[in-house]
């Protein structure tokens, strides 16, 4: 599991959120299933789960980078509001079929303020 912790202070402005995911040729798999648990700071917890696609059908790794190492950017939830200023916590738990994954080298958080008009 890996947590990210965010403070968020402006709960007028529409966010996107995404997930920034590092693989190498060693990741035996063409997606990366994963569970997102959601804790806001009234102590709610929400779940969902997420498919990250790194590979096409025909086996050629998707993303961008130099040499072998690729990043691939998936948005995970588009225009949401904040309801209440505080600390969010978002728990990414991976949900393969097998225990220890090889190949994935890092993730990450993006989340980004969308202009308003």
């Amino acid at each position: 599991m890996v947590s990210f912790s965010v403070a968020i202070i402006d709960t007028m402005s529409l966010y996107d959120l995404y997930l920034d995911v590092r693989n190498d040729p060693g990741y035996p798999f063409c997606n990366l299933f994963l569970f997102l648990h959601s804790e806001f700071p009234d102590g709610r917890v929400t779940s969902d789960t997420i498919e990250c696609l790194l590979a096409s059908p025909d086996g050629k790794w998707l993303g961008s980078g130099v040499g072998s190492i690729r990043t691939s950017r998936f948005l995970f939830q588009k225009g949401i509001r904040f309801r209440d200023p505080g600390t969010y916590r978002f728990v990414f738990e991976q949900a393969m079929r097998v225990h220890d994954l090889q190949g994935i080298r890092d993730f990450g958080i993006r989340i980004d303020k969308i202009p308003s008009h």
